[in-house]
């Protein structure tokens, strides 16, 4: 190992080639860099934690510890250090895996010795900023998460704040839609005592009460716009005024937002800020509504009511294979709330452990008849077979779909002329060869289509 034994958090080489190693060691010399070389990742792990590098440039593929699983290590140890990992030039996937396990930046072998020396400068002006301004690293994007009422948004929003930094502070959360457009203001920011009539007390709001946390904000499309605007400038300024207040506050927040509501229209129709929407649409989730997902209907059963038992303190109740694919065939408009409410009646009100279509509610047998009743709108049926075969991640459906939608549309042709395929074919407007083709691609019952007929 060579060292220039007078720096202070050098630049760490790591390579098993001696050669490279010495090309490093003279650029970074003559640059006044400092730095250590080392021939083993293994050997750069035991210097840890009594030295701590700026810049790591590590070759991917090393007796031993191997570049990759080197950067994983320093990823747990010292997430803010940048990682630069040398391949052969030609190693596509290891340069992917790099970037994916969150590496600075990859050189390609052979290098230009310039070029690798502009990135060592790149990565150690990265790693300054990060000592100079180590809260910006902690700052969290704003979430939009977007779908039907009922979808389980607040859900996501709770195991987002639970897999982050901010776990260990609250999480508070406010329907928006729910509360007065004049208690609003003073429900988010707080207020001072004797800011309004009744204010006898100051108060702190959900700002103040999630410091540090994650802040929910439910139906986010339905808050008044004069409000829209003092949230834009908490989220711009990070700070805000208690109502009847005049001293600013910090808000070291990280705001969750969710809507039923189609942000893009209620923009347009200039009901909703639009810089306000391009600055919680950062990052952006859209729940799909259970009818999209109804291979998920059978587990949510379950698990609802086994939560239910332990609710109320009771055996929990089990349904039948019959009655969970009646309910995965429904259309469920109230989302997997519904589905929970369901399995909330059924815990306490059907009449055995085992539970049958039969003793299912009469609200959800009656929305199943009434289904079934207007299946003569094709295109539901349509949509529902386009959605399950999707969500068993099925690929290619257009042709088999179209295949079956033209044996269809043939076969009852030919039944109501009786096999005549000439008239069959002009009810259809299309040729006679063409229907004739048609049936034998799509081996169309001959019971339907006589050969003696035409």
């Amino acid at each position: 190992m060579n060292a220039r034994e007078d720096a202070v958090n050098p630049v760490w080489i790591i390579d098993d080639d001696r050669s490279i190693r010495w090309v490093f060691e003279k650029a970074l010399a003559r640059e006044g860099i400092a730095y250590r070389t080392f021939s083993a990742a293994q050997e750069a792990l035991e210097r840890l934690p009594d030295e701590t590098p700026q810049v790591v440039v590590s070759d991917i593929r090393m007796p031993g510890v191997s570049g990759l699983e080197l950067m994983r290590e320093l990823r747990l140890r010292l997430p803010s250090t940048p990682v630069i990992i040398m391949t052969a030039y030609s190693d596509l996937e290891s340069a992917v895996a790099a970037f994916q396990g969150g590496a600075f930046e990859y050189l390609p072998k052979p290098f230009d010795v310039d070029h690798a020396i502009e990135l060592v400068r790149r990565a150690l002006d990265e790693s300054q900023r990060q000592v100079e301004a180590p809260a910006q690293s902690e700052e969290s994007p704003e979430v939009l998460i977007t779908g039907d009422s009922g979808t389980g948004k607040e859900l996501v929003a709770r195991a987002l704040h639970r897999h982050s930094p901010r776990a260990a502070k609250a999480f508070i959360a406010i329907n928006t839609a729910a509360i007065p457009k004049d208690l609003l203001e003073s429900e988010l920011f707080g207020h001072e005592r004797g800011a309004f009539t009744g204010a006898q007390s100051m108060r702190r709001g959900r700002f103040e009460q999630a410091e540090g946390g994650t802040l929910f904000l439910d139906e986010i499309g339905d808050m008044p716009q004069d409000l829209q605007t003092r949230l834009l400038r908490v989220l711009s300024d990070g700070q805000f005024y208690r109502v009847g207040g005049h001293t600013p506050l910090a808000a070291n927040v990280r705001v969750i937002a969710a809507t039923h509501q189609v942000l893009e229209g209620r923009v347009k129709q200039g009901l909703f800020r639009e810089d306000l929407y391009h600055r919680l649409n950062v990052i952006r989730l859209r729940l799909p509504s259970l009818r999209e997902r109804r291979e998920d209907v059978p587990a949510l059963a379950r698990h609802f009511l086994a939560k239910s038992a332990r609710d109320l303190g009771v055996e929990g109740k089990r349904l039948t294979d019959a009655a969970l694919q009646f309910l995965a065939a429904q259309e469920w408009p109230g989302n997997v709330r519904q589905l929970e409410n369901v399995c909330h009646w059924v815990t306490v009100m059907a009449p055995g452990q085992v539970v049958d279509v039969k003793d299912l509610p009469h609200e959800v047998r009656g929305e199943a008849q009434a289904a079934a009743a207007g299946a003569g709108d094709w295109r539901r049926v349509l949509e529902r077979e386009v959605a399950s075969r999707l969500a068993k991640g099925e690929s290619g459906i257009a042709d088999p779909l179209t295949r079956e939608f033209e044996a269809v549309l043939i076969g009852k042709a030919l039944q109501h002329t009786g096999g005549r395929r000439i008239e069959a074919a002009g009810l259809l407007g299309i040729g006679r060869n063409t229907l004739t083709r048609k049936v034998q691609e799509l081996k169309i019952d001959k019971g339907s289509d006589p050969n003696s007929r035409g």
